[in-house]
């Protein structure tokens, strides 16, 4: 049994006005998830500017080494 939606669910889900319960639990993780994602990728970053970067960005090396010491579910 495949799991890919295949266009005729697709097309099922686009005409109810709103999404079966499962399929809402799917999508807020999937939020969750891109919102984990897009912070560890940000820090990673943070920490790569150099002096002047973070000068313009209103942080110090400090502050910089400390958001990305958060772990990537910590606001």
């Amino acid at each position: 049994m495949s799991h890919t939606l295949h266009p005729a669910h697709i097309a099922l889900l686009s005409t109810q006005d709103t999404l079966p319960l499962s399929a809402q639990w799917f999508v807020k993780a999937a939020v969750v998830v891109t919102q984990w994602d897009i912070r560890r990728k940000t820090r990673k970053a943070l920490v790569k500017l150099d002096h002047y970067q973070l000068h313009d960005i209103g942080l110090t090396r400090r502050q910089a080494l400390e958001e990305a010491a958060k772990p990537f579910w910590q606001a």
